[in-house]
């Protein structure tokens, strides 16, 4: 049935919803590509080390030059410890409202884009649906206009709908699979930024 067509001709024969599965294919592999190579792979930093620097910093009593540090390190981690170092010598409940508020912006900024993906994955195989039920209601209106053909039009015109249920699964996978990694890395990012701030209280509140 696909005999002697090229690529554009097949995915043609699935109508205007393979250009909205095309759409939404390349935005969640454009928000894939942003967050983990971009933003995630920029705000991993070795949490250990950072704090034990920190840590050294704040004993010898050069919060300043702690404060330093963390500018000098852009990822969510440096940014609550720099929340709290901005606090210094402020009771221990401001410290650790200032750190809770930050966290709470980090996360935002980590799941930013996020959802879309999520939506895609959730949507994509309806999408696809959506266009395979159109193809067939087309090849049932094309034997009722032919009057003959039968069951060989409706197979035809099965074939050529199904598409759209199979470009709809290839967009919706990877889509779920990308938002489960996402929300994996944020968890571990909120419960690394969750330490450092336990951590900070420890070393403020002294």
């Amino acid at each position: 049935m696909f005999e002697g067509r090229n690529l554009w001709q097949i995915f043609n024969m699935g109508g205007f919803t393979m250009y909205i599965l095309l759409f939404c294919s390349v935005i969640s592999i454009a928000v894939m590509i942003e967050r983990i190579t971009g933003y995630y792979r920029k705000s991993k930093i070795n949490m250990f080390e950072f704090m034990s620097v920190i840590r050294g910093e704040a004993e010898k009593g050069d919060i300043n030059q702690a404060i330093r540090i963390c500018e000098s390190n852009v990822c969510p981690v440096s940014s609550i410890v720099h929340a709290g170092l901005k606090k210094n010598k402020h009771p221990v409940q401001e410290i650790e409202n200032a750190m809770n508020r930050e966290i709470m912006i980090e996360t935002e900024k980590l799941e930013r884009y996020t959802s879309i993906v999520g939506t895609i994955g959730n949507t994509a195989v309806y999408i696809g649906l959506f266009g395979t039920v159109l193809g067939i209601v087309r090849a049932f209106n094309d034997i009722s206009r032919i009057g003959s053909g039968g069951m060989q039009v409706v197979i035809a015109g099965v074939a050529e709908s199904l598409i759209c249920t199979a470009t709809g699964l290839l967009v919706a996978i990877p889509a779920v699979i990308a938002y489960n990694y996402f929300m994996r890395r944020v968890d571990r990012f909120v419960t690394d930024m969750e330490y450092c701030a336990s951590e900070m209280i420890d070393i403020l509140g002294k």
